[in-house]
């Protein structure tokens, strides 16, 4: 017997498709967001051996690695939030591997944060966090 019954299966599935669309499409939103700031969008979705990071962009001699949270609502609370310290971890060693991968160990970085409120038929909420968190981890 299946610990969860067809339709709670399905819509548990649904949910989460659904929650991958507004994440790409935030996604989307948050790079000619950049573009629109004079940055220069390197990557999006870059996966390496460790993990992915939604966008890498140029912005004039910095490498940023942006970390892209969209919500439709605020009832799970604000998406900058869902940025903790494992995922931070997790973006720092990937982007880590990303740099080694590139020879671009001595370049300046940093880490950004884009959280973006998407309300149903509304325009996006969009808010940058520069310098969002320091890399973490042992390196």
């Amino acid at each position: 017997m299946s610990l969860f019954s067809f339709d709670k299966y399905d819509a548990y599935m649904r949910i989460g498709w659904l929650n991958k669309l507004l994440g790409n499409r935030g996604e989307r939103v948050a790079a000619r967001f950049l573009k629109k700031q004079g940055y220069k969008i390197l990557a999006r979705q870059a996966k390496n051996s460790v993990g992915e990071i939604d966008l890498i962009a140029m912005d004039r001699d910095t490498i940023v690695f942006v970390e892209v949270k969209t919500r439709s609502s605020l009832a799970t609370g604000h998406p900058a939030e869902a940025v903790g310290y494992q995922k931070q971890k997790q973006i720092s060693r990937t982007a880590l591997v990303w740099l080694k991968e590139r020879n671009l160990l001595n370049h300046r970085c940093r880490f950004d944060v884009i959280a973006i409120i998407w309300k149903e038929n509304t325009d996006p909420v969009i808010e940058h966090y520069t310098s969002a968190f320091d890399a973490i981890g042992e390196f």
